[in-house]
């Protein structure tokens, strides 16, 4: 039997109400709900995506830079590079308003649509939206840690000041709703709401920053005794210093001072060279036959990717994933190394421009590059000092000294002291450097070049520590093919195939090979062959001589291979490797280890694939006959026919691309074309291979492509400094998040859902999905938890104080100019305040009972403690929702 029902909805701001809305039947009820629900879903996608504009738009913001130079009388004045932004503050700032944005104007439009009336929806979806943020992603970052893993907060101060403000805040809300003046808000509690966000920023930044607030007033910078960039604090004794703030004129790498003991930043940045060191060392164990320019690409793609990304990153590549827009991690490092090379060009070109003297003050003295790779039978080789900027008319003297790295001086190279003079109008010189050459294998070593005591008026600019990397060449060898695919005609007869000699030559070593059939068959297509090779002590190649059968064939394509087997060493070096194979390793001498790792092993390409082709001139003589017969028959069959694409249209896919864009056209060309996620698994050594578009990706391309073409009307980054970007993208966002509460107040009035249910169960899950992906992805990724849990509590805190504080002062201020109060029913939001507020500080004594030696961390862990702890959160989040809708709907008594 079907009844009539009425619908009783407000209409909304920007969506007009669904007529009629009385004498509705429950099928056109549950078909309604079911479309407003489908369109909310629509919607949610569209927010993240416009959202992720605006956190582009907040990166090239934050991510911008300054040049400071130090001066003292007497000591040499020095440059380093500062970001304007400090990090802590962008992320409580504008990070933290990109993710929260679609809350914070949810509430604020909610004030605005209804006539300065509070509603339920934009707080509930704040509350609603913080619990989610605590429980189910922390619960989640949790437990995607691999097992025997852990993630600690780094910057633990600065977690429990914003632990701590995101308590306050729901207390704070409690206080005013319940207690202050209950049931209605004045104008002062209102901005005092407001006003607590600046303060969250500002005790954040003191805790991240270890200052004392005394301190903080009275800060400076100055040299210490060793010539090292410090801040000067209140009580220092030594002379300050002028510090000049100059716009960044070119581009300049911020460098190590060598002093890993002053600054946060000497010793992070010697950590990324020790870093660099070692994974360099690693990638050529692993791929000894590359050569030196790819494992220094390599090396610095790897080092890269395992840096420390802003939260906007996370946000951006969790959404583009989802969407079938591509993998930028990848994109990012490509983007890196074209960055690189246009900076190392704009540097060049400066250099040879003879940049204009009013602009740069100093002669800026630098090694360039900074790092060099060499092998150890290099002998004699150069390293580069350049003068730039000033007046180079000018003569000026740099010291130079060689300095220990893991290589020590007279064993490893000839250590090297001396004085360089830049003549007037010398813009380079070099230093003489030797590798010494012995005939043990060994671990691959660096050590240091360092300049200083530079003459006036020129400065030492960075970097001003070369580190030079020396690859040792005592290896047995590396045993494979130059190259993997080999075509041939089938007339050639017999073809010699190269077997090479790869990373050293030393001793005598024995190779067996044997070809294997495919598609050919020996004694048809080819002649079977197996044997050894024996390579003499440096020896660095031998042929394989093949035989191919010719068939005379019209269209062949057929496929056998080459196979090598494991090198065998000769000789007593072989007794030693074999003596120390059998013992443990515990048991093994350093001299055994050495020759374990000094073996002759197979490279990367040991299986060679033969590709026979048909003879050309056999097939030429029958296509001339053909086409004499019939040259109609030939134009409708060949294969040479056939129609491709030109390469310029696959180049799209190809775009390098990152957070940023540059132009329109590249905004238009991402929002057309669907991208595959990930990177498929290569082989070792070789480079990865980008994988093709999945089904899902096809899918989620087609669902969002109206999203990513409109959104590609917004400025690109790079114009007007992303601020342009930054404003178009906050005005996409109010629009959008004003149809959604729209919708989302007809979905819940449709169903008969309370709009507090509907802020906390629906539109806080799907305003959050981005920062879920997001979260975990940081999780995974990075080495610390604070990108993944230490935002949580700061977004949570800036939602209030932003969202509520913003909206309700407001209102506050309106309703107070017409001479009547501003009625704010504590109702449900006070009951869910307080739930929520209890539960946090459960979650937070979780998280640092987790950093106790048992688990090691506030993410990961044992198998079960992280199961534990990620069901409890979990169960915390199906709690706070159970009790929040049995309040809402009067099943249990609230406030």
């Amino acid at each position: 039997m079907r009844g009539n029902y009425s619908v009783h909805c407000v209409p909304g701001l920007v969506v007009p109400l669904w007529s009629p809305v009385s004498n509705i039947g429950l099928v056109d009820i549950v078909f309604r709900g079911t479309i407003y629900f489908l369109a909310l879903l629509y919607l949610f996608i569209g927010v993240s995506i416009i959202s992720d504009r605006f956190m582009a738009a907040i990166e090239v913001i934050t991510s911008k830079e300054k040049e400071l130079v130090v001066r003292r009388p007497g000591r040499e004045p020095q440059i380093v590079i500062v970001r304007v932004w400090n990090e802590t503050v962008a992320n409580l700032t504008l990070m933290a308003l990109g993710s929260s944005a679609p809350e914070i104007l949810l509430s604020i439009i909610e004030i605005w649509a209804k006539n300065f009336q509070a509603g339920e929806l934009g707080p509930g979806t704040i509350v609603g939206s913080a619990a989610y943020n605590l429980f189910v992603i922390i619960s989640l970052c949790v437990f995607v840690i691999p097992s025997g893993e852990t993630r600690k907060i780094k910057h633990l101060r600065v977690f429990f000041v914003t632990a701590t403000w995101s308590i306050f805040a729901y207390v704070w809300l409690y206080v005013i709703l319940a207690v202050s003046s209950p049931g209605v808000l004045e104008v002062w509690e209102g901005i005092l709401t407001f006003s607590f966000f600046p303060a969250t920023v500002l005790t954040a930044y003191v805790a991240d920053r270890r200052l004392l607030i005394y301190k903080y007033l009275h800060k400076g910078y100055r040299m210490n005794k060793r010539g090292v960039i410090v801040q000067a604090e209140a009580g220092d004794s030594e002379i300050g210093v002028e510090l000049e703030i100059k716009t960044q004129l070119d581009a300049i790498s911020a460098d190590d001072t060598g002093d890993t003991d002053d600054t946060p930043e000497a010793r992070e940045f010697e950590q990324t060279r020790r870093d660099y060191i070692n994974t360099l060392r690693e990638l050529r164990k692993k791929n000894p036959t590359l050569s030196l320019e790819q494992l220094e690409v390599m090396a610095h793609e790897e080092v890269l990717g395992k840096g420390p990304k802003s939260r906007a990153f996370y946000r951006v590549q969790a959404t583009r994933k989802m969407v079938g827009a591509g993998n930028l991690s990848r994109k990012i490092s490509e983007r890196a190394q074209s960055d690189l090379s246009e900076v190392k060009a704009e540097l060049q070109r400066a250099e040879a421009e003879s940049v204009d003297i009013e602009s740069i003050n100093a002669t800026r003295i630098f090694f360039e590059p900074g790092h060099y790779t060499v092998m150890e039978n290099v002998g004699t080789f150069e390293v580069g000092v350049t003068r730039v900027g000033g007046d180079l008319t000018k003569p000026c003297t740099v010291d130079y000294c060689t300095e220990d790295g893991s290589a020590e001086a007279g064993s490893d190279y000839i250590p090297a002291k001396g004085t360089l003079t830049f003549a007037p109008g010398e813009t380079r010189k070099t230093i003489q450097l030797s590798v010494i050459d012995d005939e043990i294998f060994e671990e691959d070593e660096h050590f240091y070049v360092r300049l200083s005591n530079c003459s006036q008026p020129a400065m030492l600019a960075s970097p001003s520590l070369a580190t030079v990397m020396i690859l040792d060449d005592d290896h047995s060898g590396i045993f494979g093919f130059p190259e993997r695919d080999v075509e041939l005609v089938e007339s050639v007869g017999q073809y010699p195939l190269r077997v090479v000699r790869y990373s050293g030559a030393r001793g005598r070593v024995v190779v067996p090979y044997r070809t294997v059939e495919g598609t050919a068959k020996p004694g048809k297509q080819y002649m079977h062959s197996e044997g050894t090779l024996t390579f003499e002590d440096n020896q660095t190649e031998k042929t394989i001589f093949l035989t191919i059968i010719e068939e005379d064939s019209y269209e062949k394509d057929a496929l056998f291979y080459v196979e090598l087997d494991e090198p065998q060493l000769q000789g007593d070096e072989a007794g030693l490797a074999a003596e120390a194979e059998s013992k443990k390793p515990e048991e093994r001498t350093d001299e055994e280890k050495m020759a374990l790792l000094g073996r002759p092993r197979l490279g990367e390409v040991c299986k060679a694939q033969i590709r026979i082709k048909e003879s050309k001139e056999f097939k030429n003589t029958v296509d001339k006959l053909v086409q004499r017969a019939n040259a109609s028959i030939l134009l409708g069959t060949s294969r040479n026919s056939r129609t491709s694409r030109p390469a310029c249209f696959y180049g799209f896919c190809l775009r390098l691309c990152c957070i940023g864009t540059s132009s329109w056209k590249e905004q238009f060309t991402e929002a057309l074309t669907v991208s595959g996620g990930d990177e498929d698994e290569a082989e070792e050594g070789a480079e990865p291979r980008v994988s093709s578009p999945s089904p899902a990706d096809y899918l989620m391309h087609s669902l969002t492509i109206f999203w990513k073409v409109l959104f590609a009307f917004v400025p690109p980054t790079d114009i007007a400094g992303g601020y342009l970007s930054f404003v178009v993208s906050i005005f996409g966002i109010g629009v959008v998040t004003a149809v959604i509460g729209d919708i989302a107040s007809y979905f819940g009035c449709t169903l008969g859902i309370k709009d507090s249910v509907t802020a906390v169960v629906f539109v806080a899950l799907g305003t959050s999905i981005p920062d879920t992906f997001a979260s975990k992805v940081a999780a995974c990724q990075d080495k610390y938890a604070d990108a993944s849990v230490g935002n949580v509590t700061g977004s949570n805190a800036v939602n209030v104080f932003l969202g509520i504080g913003i909206a309700w002062s407001i209102a506050a201020i309106y309703h107070a100019r017409n001479g009547d109060p501003f009625v704010v029913e504590p109702g449900n939001l006070a009951f869910s305040v307080t739930l929520f507020c209890t539960e946090a500080c459960l979650v937070i004594v979780v998280l640092l009972v987790r950093r106790t030696k048992s688990i090691g961390g506030e993410l990961g862990g044992p198998f079960v403690p992280k199961v534990v702890t990620s069901a409890i959160l979990f169960s915390l989040w199906l709690f706070y929702l159970v009790m929040s809708t049995l309040e809402a709907y009067g099943v249990i008594q609230g406030f």
